[in-house]
């Protein structure tokens, strides 16, 4: 994957920092971290392929180490990104790459439950945290609050059946894209969503 330089060099700082705290504490599994640029940074970045253009917010629930929302504010300086994340330790974490890549996050250090729901996201993201069914109970208020609401959710071979479960309980649009760096992933992209 070809990056501008100045991407480039904020992204190898952040994956210095993930393999130096790494050691101290969980943020990602241990056997992800030989082949944490493609198995983390460039699955992060192939949703910028997704994301709508514009002055938007997004908010990444469960962000851990920062995958993707944090990856995502580093290579969109335009993106408003709020990062949801409950473990202080990962929110410690989060809030030293946004200082030492000069990236402008907000961490919010709680359940994804208790966010202030004064935030309006465009876009909502999650990767790795829950079934496609839990992820929009999440989104419940933000859905119901904004019509022009996206859910971007990479999904590994699960996706179908989450899909069919979803379709059960909710009315939606999905766009689905492959993903570029597992042939068993899928991008799904949500729109104009409500309960059924």
């Amino acid at each position: 994957m070809s990056l501008p330089q100045a991407l480039q060099d904020k992204l190898e700082t952040y994956l210095v920092l993930l393999q130096k705290w790494q050691l101290k504490i969980n943020l990602i599994s241990n056997n992800t971290l030989d082949n944490a640029w493609q198995r983390h940074f460039e699955d992060s970045l192939q949703l910028l392929d997704v994301l709508p253009e514009g002055d938007l917010t997004l908010m990444d629930l469960g962000s851990g180490a920062g995958f993707p929302g944090l990856v995502l504010a580093i290579a969109r300086d335009d993106l408003k990104v709020h990062l949801v994340e409950s473990d202080q330790k990962k929110c410690s974490f989060l809030k030293t790459v946004s200082r030492e890549t000069h990236t402008n996050v907000e961490v919010h250090n709680c359940r994804i439950e208790d966010v202030s729901r004064e935030i309006k996201p465009d876009i909502i993201s999650a990767r790795a945290l829950a079934s496609l069914l839990q992820l929009f109970d999440y989104c419940d208020d933000w859905i119901n609050e904004n019509p022009n609401l996206q859910l971007i959710f990479p999904k590994g071979e699960n996706a179908d059946q989450e899909l069919e479960a979803l379709a059960a309980r909710w009315k939606f649009d999905c766009r689905t894209y492959s993903s570029k760096t597992s042939s068993e992933a899928k991008i799904l992209v949500f729109s104009d969503i409500c309960r059924l």
